[in-house]
């Protein structure tokens, strides 16, 4: 077996297909159809794209009627209903409309007074699906997958692989890690985990033979005004940013599953660690004051 890596821009991203295959010709095989999922779920599910299926379903949302989407599209508003309930509200794919207010290009927060009138557009509990058909009632709200649409594609791509005969190896989109097997000796694949304030150290290797890796952080898109950070995870219940922890990683079995716990979390602020606990979930937190937390050993050392 031989090891080889594909990489590609996608989502906003650096993506990595890591496979172990016998050559490279079955490894190319096998990474062209991951990125083509990738980039097919990206052109699916992107705000930016006005052919979009998601552009199609806001298009309606704007005028709160009901639009029929397939099962894929259905299954994933169903997850993040899931999600909406399990979270108390925290994690809702209508938050995304804060965005009217929100730049995170200028160094100041916006005005409350922006903020306010977007508030009653939000809220998953007035979107129904039933029988593969959205129903909006509320005009002016819209979705956006950007919490879910970059951990399906990495769990997609790896099932993608996985059907197509891959049995060791990972998907990597940007830090969104979905694992198809081991190494071919039966070995893990160890993912060091980065300090979110000190990107040389790496505060703990997590072990992976299976399943899903994700982290959320204040560290990607932010600003600082006087003396506090304004991260871009917003909290849909009262449209502003996220505090109290710096990043949470969660390991879970879907990386899907991983992304949306670990965004909870960080809106959760200081009881993230202990809600996750709670659900008998694998993680490792770190609070705005460099505290480390969590089910997985801590050992820093330096980034090579």
């Amino acid at each position: 077996m031989f090891s080889f890596s594909h990489s590609f821009f996608a989502m906003g991203g650096d993506c990595t297909v890591h496979l172990c295959t016998a050559s490279k010709s079955e490894f190319d095989g096998l990474a062209e159809a991951a990125e083509a999922e990738v980039v097919r779920i990206e052109k699916r599910y992107s705000r930016y794209r006005t052919d979009s299926e998601l552009s199609r379903i806001n298009a309606a949302a704007a005028q709160g009627q009901s639009i029929r989407v397939d099962e894929e599209t259905g299954g994933l508003i169903e997850f993040a209903k899931a999600c909406f309930i399990k979270s108390g509200g925290a994690f809702d794919i209508t938050s995304g409309i804060l965005r009217k207010a929100w730049d995170f290009s200028l160094p100041r927060p916006p005005d409350p007074a922006s903020i306010d009138p977007l508030l009653p557009l939000i809220g998953l509990d007035k979107v129904t699906l039933s029988d593969g058909n959205i129903h909006f009632s509320q005009p002016g709200q819209e979705l956006d997958f950007g919490g879910l649409g970059k951990e399906f594609a990495a769990d997609r791509a790896a099932e993608v692989c996985a059907g197509l005969g891959a049995r060791n190896g990972f998907i990597d989109l940007a830090g969104d890690i979905r694992v198809i097997g081991p190494q071919p000796d039966g070995s893990p694949w160890k993912v060091g985990i980065r300090h979110p304030r000190a990107h040389a150290l790496v505060i703990a290797d997590v072990a992976l033979t299976t399943g899903a890796l994700a982290t959320s952080g204040d560290y990607e898109r932010y600003f600082e005004f006087e003396g506090r950070r304004y991260c871009h995870i917003l909290d849909p219940r009262t449209g502003w940013p996220a505090h109290g922890l710096s990043s949470v990683t969660v390991i879970s079995d879907r990386c899907l599953v991983a992304g949306a716990l670990s965004t909870i979390a960080m809106l959760k602020g200081r009881d993230g660690s202990h809600w996750l606990a709670r659900l008998g979930v694998r993680h490792i937190v770190v609070t705005e004051e460099g505290e480390c937390r969590g089910t997985e050993p801590v050992e820093f050392r330096r980034y090579n």
